[in-house]
């Protein structure tokens, strides 16, 4: 009997080991509690543009509906579902998805309470329902969500006094409270970043202020109705008079105003009003004195996204100006969100974004001045003093940019695609490490999708052949330009493109792979190297190249696999000092790629230059 017991419970451990995580969240009718949440959510609100069609109560499994991400357990864990024109309530049922990290429901137009069942969620990260119709007051119960690191609420009709469990989240980057209806003393928040502007009836929590704005008590209105009606023709006559004395000051002073900025600057600013509490936020005019009224002396590189210039602020900080340009971008609380998103990624290898100006006509980001310029620079010197890279510091760029595509594809919550990956948007710091730019500028002038889009935005030759053909993007995207930019760096080499319309089977790449073939990778390398490089390292560096590159995006490999393969190479292979021996070949060579391909390039009758369709900074 004991051996059929243990059996028995042998068999059921088993089960539980080889039963997948989905199975587990099926009930005993075979219902997918997540499913059956999601369902309830969908029936609650109003779907004026079918967004919800392909959630389907017969499916087993919701990790393949629209605006859904799973975890690879098969748990939800985000749901990105902002500016889709929904209408309704929140259901309660959001608290049965107690896997999930991200929820997105802002500039939809949601109405009723948050939902208390939100508190559950103990696993949230993202939390933003600005820009809807809330009423009630917040639930005290966002305040068990001590993992949440960023929560908006603002532009609601939110009530009632802010929740002390709510002000308490010290894991807070950023609480977002402003433009709702709440009143009351405002207690200590906790949060490293918090904006509650817009609420007229909040006051300060010292017990010796009157909280203005609040209703007052029925006694005292009664008292007040008692006051003799012989003073309100004073009190009316005052009135009348101070309003026709405000309304001419006003007439005045906008008219000055409209003078000096339409006729003195040539420039009416009307900048948006809305705060990014993280971010610094510029006026026009203050960019327009740092960059000496964006001079042409000043530009650092100009693309697709716009133009770059240098830029010294009055604290003599020195800053890189982009001034972004796209006829078809106009949504201001767009550029909001996707700003406030790219400030979000944070990383060593990634470009910080500084601050911001917004006008009626004019968006503006600004950025850390980096002094030694993008790879592109130093490869082609292009009439700069820009300082040489040798081999040591070449493989060292490649691990910093893979390092800071990793975290964008895999570690940034949402994920971000860059889609324009190459040298001239790798930028190096003052200790030549990789700095990666331009990450999320590609979506945020192209507000009206999120992983597709028929804008194809990137530099011919830098292309991924599938993003190219069908306007589709992903990581894999990012993975093809990243191959394309360790040849850029072995090489030296403008474009990968000859440019004679065979698409991303240009001579370079075609040649790349024949001479690997041959095993003649010596003969790629950058002349300017003179021949000090390692050749080991080389050989393994264009293998990953050619993975990168491959024509089938399923076949190219994750970033995180990139990584640790040039890891393993310069931890293996080691950076040789150039005056010793080893496996460095320090001599110089008659014959190299780059000049065989320039020759090329001289013979071609027909020569086009790669297509800037976002440009370097």
């Amino acid at each position: 009997m004991v051996t059929l017991v243990l059996l028995i419970f042998s068999i059921f451990l088993f089960w539980l080991a080889v039963t997948p995580a989905s199975m587990s969240l099926l009930s005993p009718k075979g219902v997918n509690y997540e499913v059956a949440a999601l369902m309830s959510m969908k029936n609650k609100m109003r779907d004026e543009y079918q967004v919800l069609d392909g959630w389907d109560i017969n499916s087993v499994d919701p990790c393949t509906w629209y605006m859904v991400g799973c975890s690879s357990e098969g748990f939800v864990i985000s749901l990105e579902m902002a500016s889709m024109g929904l209408s309704g309530s929140l259901s309660p049922s959001i608290g049965n998805l107690t896997h999930l990290r991200t929820l997105l429901l802002q500039n939809n137009q949601l109405s009723g309470p948050i939902p208390a069942e939100i508190g559950k969620l103990s696993e949230l990260l993202t939390l933003d329902l600005s820009g809807n119709q809330f009423d009630g007051e917040i639930p005290r119960a966002l305040g068990r969500l001590f993992r949440l690191s960023y929560l908006r609420l603002s532009r609601n009709r939110l009530s009632g006094l802010i929740p002390k469990p709510v002000a308490s989240l010290s894991g807070l980057s950023f609480l977002d409270l402003s433009f709702n209806n709440l009143s009351g003393p405002t207690p200590k928040i906790l949060a490293k970043d918090y904006s509650i502007a817009g609420n007229s009836f909040l006051c300060s929590a010292m017990p010796t202020q009157i909280c203005g704005g609040v209703p007052k008590p029925a006694n005292e209105m009664s008292s007040d109705r008692k006051t003799s009606n012989h003073h309100r023709w004073v009190v009316s006559v005052i009135i009348g008079v101070s309003c026709t004395f405000i309304v001419t000051v006003m007439l005045l002073v906008c008219w000055v105003h409209w003078y000096r900025s339409n006729v003195l600057t040539g420039y009416v600013q009307h900048d948006c009003e809305f705060a990014i509490g993280h971010l610094k936020r510029f006026s026009f005019r203050e960019l327009q004195i740092a960059t000496g009224n964006f001079s042409s002396k000043n530009i650092l590189g100009q693309g697709g996204f716009g133009v770059v210039y240098k830029g010294y602020l009055p604290n003599r900080t020195i800053v890189a100006v982009k001034r972004l340009r796209d006829p078809n971008f106009t949504g201001e609380v767009q550029f909001q969100t996707e700003v406030e998103m790219i400030g979000l990624a944070v990383h060593r290898n990634l470009l910080r974004l500084y601050g911001f100006s917004m006008t009626a006509e004019e968006r503006l980001l600004i950025y850390p001045y980096m002094p030694n310029g993008s790879v592109a620079d130093c490869l082609r010197d292009n009439g700069r003093d820009t300082p040489f890279l040798d081999w040591s510091k070449r493989m060292h760029i490649a691990l910093g940019a893979a390092r800071g595509l990793l975290y964008l594809h895999e570690q940034c919550n949402p994920k971000i695609i860059h889609r324009d990956v190459k040298a001239a948007n790798i930028l190096l710091d003052e200790s030549f490490e990789a700095v990666v730019g331009d990450f999320g500028l590609a979506k945020l002038l192209d507000c009206r999708d999120s992983h597709v889009t028929t804008a194809v935005r990137g530099t011919i030759g830098h292309i991924a052949p599938e993003y190219l053909s069908t306007g589709q993007s992903s990581e894999k995207t990012d993975v093809f330009g990243y191959g394309i930019l360790l040849l850029e760096l072995i090489t030296g080499l403008k474009s990968l493109d000859a440019g004679n319309g065979q698409g991303q089977k240009g001579t370079i790449l075609d040649r790349v792979r024949n001479l690997f073939e041959e095993k003649k990778v010596e003969m790629l390398v950058d002349r300017d190297l003179k021949g000090c490089f390692n050749t080991e390292e080389l050989e393994k560096t264009v293998e990953v190249a050619l993975q990168c590159t491959q024509s089938n995006p399923n076949n190219r490999p994750k970033m995180s696999e990139v990584l640790r393969i040039l890891e393993d190479i310069t931890g293996q292979m080691g950076h040789v000092d150039e005056s010793q021996g080893g496996s460095n070949i320090c001599e110089t060579r008659a014959f190299s790629f780059s000049r065989n391909f320039s020759d090329i390039h001289e013979e071609s009758s027909f020569t086009i230059e790669p297509i800037e369709l976002s440009g370097p900074r």
